[in-house]
């Protein structure tokens, strides 16, 4: 394989079908826990629920970590890159305004996985959202605020 940079080979062979449940995952810079601060991450919360707004995507779960979120969404109006383009755009812009920061916020990249039309997405959906717990974040899974699925 050519020596192609890391964040160019997660696209490699990437097609974005609409309709199709994604599951979409992407980290902070350098892993920075920029999300413990509730306030930060609820202006990443508001970038997913602008794309349902806009038709870009339905979001079915997600959670935002201190330093990544996980977001499972049907694709509806754009292409993956496209509404992760916007999302860590809008989010980044937001973010700084209000932490008085400038420059990146994310990744480069993100990771995304396809799920199969047989998948239990309720099942995954729980899995999701169950991050903080197996992250040793909370006890219970009512005491993180920055998750929400449509199942719940």
């Amino acid at each position: 394989m050519p020596d192609v940079p890391s964040s160019h080979r997660l696209r490699i062979g990437r097609y974005a079908e609409f309709s199709r449940v994604y599951l979409l995952t992407t980290n902070t810079l350098h892993r920075e826990p920029v999300f413990k601060d509730f306030r930060l991450g609820r202006l990443v919360v508001e970038q997913f629920r602008q794309a349902q707004k806009q038709g870009w995507a339905n979001s079915l779960a997600w959670v935002v970590m201190p330093d990544h979120f996980h977001w499972l969404i049907e694709l509806q109006q754009c292409s993956l890159s496209q509404l992760m383009q916007k999302t860590k755009s809008l989010s980044t812009r937001a973010v700084n305004l209000s932490a008085g920061r400038r420059g990146s916020l994310w990744q480069q990249g993100y990771h995304d996985r396809a799920l199969r039309r047989d998948e239990d997405l309720v099942k995954l959906a729980r899995y999701v959202v169950a991050n903080p717990l197996r992250a040793g974040l909370v006890e219970k899974l009512g005491d993180y605020a920055l998750w929400d699925a449509i199942w719940v």
